[in-house]
């Protein structure tokens, strides 16, 4: 498999084009001498690599006629090779192309089965160079005819009679572009939930010439790739079929998944042309806390060249709390909290609690979670996983001799990840919601003082009672 790809993307690096795409003239006889050619690249690209090989050796010429014999190395390539496809040899050892195999379609083909053959080895003749500026130059050069690789695209072989010739590279640098769709921050960054799931979109901007384009994303551990990806080019209603691009996941590159584009489909790039890539991932139980949990794409084409990355950038928050009695020291356990979607009744948020800590974040839609959070001794805890936004807090218990607050706290969670407590925004920045309890007071007992009293009133009421009964007796006696 690596084979045919290296191989493809040899094939589909380079065209070629004949002496009239290079308005190359003929010389009279004797005009020139080995040694003395040169070939000029203008509109270059800068620090992209350009190498011609000498594929035929001029003999001789007059006028618009003219001799060539196979170069080093190349002989193989035109007498049993793919190259005997197209060009013959006649008896004396001079090449020409056969009848009908001239054709732009057919030099294109031929050109990159040359290519593939040079770059396989066999002793061939060659000159490399970095272009430094926009003008690249070949010097002392035999005259004959040339095959010419960019590294940014196809370029085109050539036949020069005279000392000098100029071409110009007419492909350019792809680009990629990753935007965030239905986003509500800007292009390259959002803010979800855990669970949410973020829709991306790629724009590859190709250029005539495309070859071995290869786009590779990665994601942070906080995404999970949906693997769902569609392919379309720019104003075109279908999508791209699977003969066009093949999506590979977890592939050697450490990348989360590569697309590698068909040398069928790049073939039919003929000019500046836009490739859009869309596809989704989950926020996932990893995704880091006030932070960005990024995406990252970027695109390899022709021999070693690579695009700049674009990046994209989720952002999800926390809500944390201490739970307190007076003073913020004074820290309780087994007060119950659960957080709600509204004032009153509403959606109750499902959570899991991370390993060894008090962190909850928001549950998966395939977890079993909990909906009732039980402070420990430090009172503290935090619910992770929130966007932006309103959500409402519940004391659904107080610990033991304390009273529960009697409704939900508003907290509005900001872009910055501070929060606005029941509208107090003149309070900001605030980083934790404070939830003070205050204990109940002692109420009178029922074996107390009270009782004393009654029990003395209820004597002395019988004691007189007594005393009035007796003088009425001593008063009846008399």
């Amino acid at each position: 498999m690596k084979l045919i790809k290296k191989i493809a993307a040899i094939m589909f690096a380079f065209m070629m084009v004949v002496s009239m795409s290079c308005n190359v003239e003929a010389e009279e006889e004797g005009a020139y001498k080995d040694g003395d050619g040169s070939i000029t690249i203008t509109n270059a690209q800068i620090d992209k690599t350009y190498t011609i090989y000498e594929m035929l050796q001029l003999e001789s010429f007059s006028g618009n006629n003219y001799s060539y014999k196979v170069a080093d190395g190349w002989e193989t390539f035109f007498t049993t090779g793919v190259g005997a496809t197209y060009m013959k040899k006649d008896e004396n050892g001079y090449m020409t192309y056969k009848t009908g195999m001239d054709s732009p379609e057919n030099l294109r083909e031929f050109a990159q089965s040359a290519l593939a053959y040079a770059q396989g080895g066999h002793g061939i003749s060659s000159k490399s160079t970095k272009a430094t500026s926009d003008t690249v130059n070949f010097s002392s050069l035999n005259l004959g005819y040339y095959l010419i690789d960019s590294s940014v695209g196809a370029l085109c072989g050539l036949t020069t009679t005279k000392k000098s010739a100029s071409i110009e590279e007419k492909n350019g640098v792809p680009t990629v572009e990753k935007t965030i769709l239905e986003s509500n921050k800007d292009n390259t960054g959002n803010y979800a939930n855990i669970g949410d799931v973020v829709k991306y979109q790629t724009i590859i901007t190709a250029q005539k010439g495309a070859q071995t384009y290869v786009l590779h994303d990665t994601m942070d551990k906080g995404l999970t790739f949906k693997n769902d990806v569609k392919v379309k080019v720019s104003g075109d209603t279908n999508f791209l079929t699977s003969t066009d691009y093949t999506v590979v996941i977890d592939p050697t590159d450490k990348c989360t998944f590569d697309i590698e584009f068909s040398d069928t489909f790049l073939k039919t790039i003929q000019g500046e042309t836009k490739i859009e890539v869309t596809y989704s991932a989950t926020l996932n139980a990893d995704a880091v806390i006030h932070d960005n949990n990024n995406n990252t794409t970027y695109l390899t084409y022709g021999n070693t060249n690579k695009t700049n990355p674009s990046e994209t950038h989720t952002v999800t928050y926390e809500i944390k709390v201490l739970k307190y009695s007076n003073t913020k020291d004074n820290t309780l356990a087994n007060a119950k909290f659960s957080l709600f979607n509204q004032e009153t009744g509403g959606t109750v948020y499902s959570l899991v609690q991370k390993t060894g800590s008090t962190n909850y974040r928001l549950a998966m839609t395939d977890e079993d979670g909990i909906t009732e959070i039980t402070t420990n001794n430090t009172g503290k805890f935090s619910i992770q996983g929130l966007k932006p936004g309103v959500y409402w807090l519940e004391e659904t218990a107080a610990p033991k001799g304390y009273n529960k607050l009697a409704k939900r706290i508003k907290v509005e969670i900001k872009e910055d990840g501070s929060y606005v407590i029941n509208d107090k925004s003149t309070r900001l920045p605030v980083s934790q919601v404070d939830v003070n309890n205050n204990s109940g007071s002692l109420l009178p007992s029922t074996g107390g003082m009270g009782t004393t009293l009654i029990y003395l009133i209820g004597g002395a009421l019988v004691l007189g009672s007594g005393f009035v009964l007796a003088n009425k007796k001593r008063a009846k006696a008399k």
